[in-house]
């Protein structure tokens, strides 16, 4: 099964603007990978949800849309809330 996301470039780094992105019902997070320069995003926690549920979205390659540009990734890690069903950041690798 194939996932896509849909996602902005994140300009504002720090723990102050992650937190106002989580009160807004976003997610920030990160594509690294060897030989290419880390970008940090934010998609829609709404987006990720769901689709996080299911064995296959850690093993797959995931597509994630970046201004217009499709960017194949794989999911590296991920942290949750401790007891609230939300996704707090995700960290993605290049495929």
């Amino acid at each position: 099964m194939s996932y896509t996301i849909a996602a902005q470039v994140r300009t504002e780094i720090g723990k102050g603007s992650s937190r106002r992105l989580r009160h807004a019902k976003k997610v920030p997070g990160v594509i690294y990978g060897p030989g290419k320069e880390a970008i940090a995003i934010v998609f829609e926690h709404k987006d990720i949800i769901n689709i996080q549920e299911h064995q296959d979205f850690y093993t797959s390659e995931l597509t994630i849309v970046l201004e217009g540009k499709e960017v194949k990734v794989r999911v590296q890690d991920m942290q949750r809330h401790a007891f609230k069903p939300m996704v707090e950041h995700v960290d993605f690798k290049f495929a």
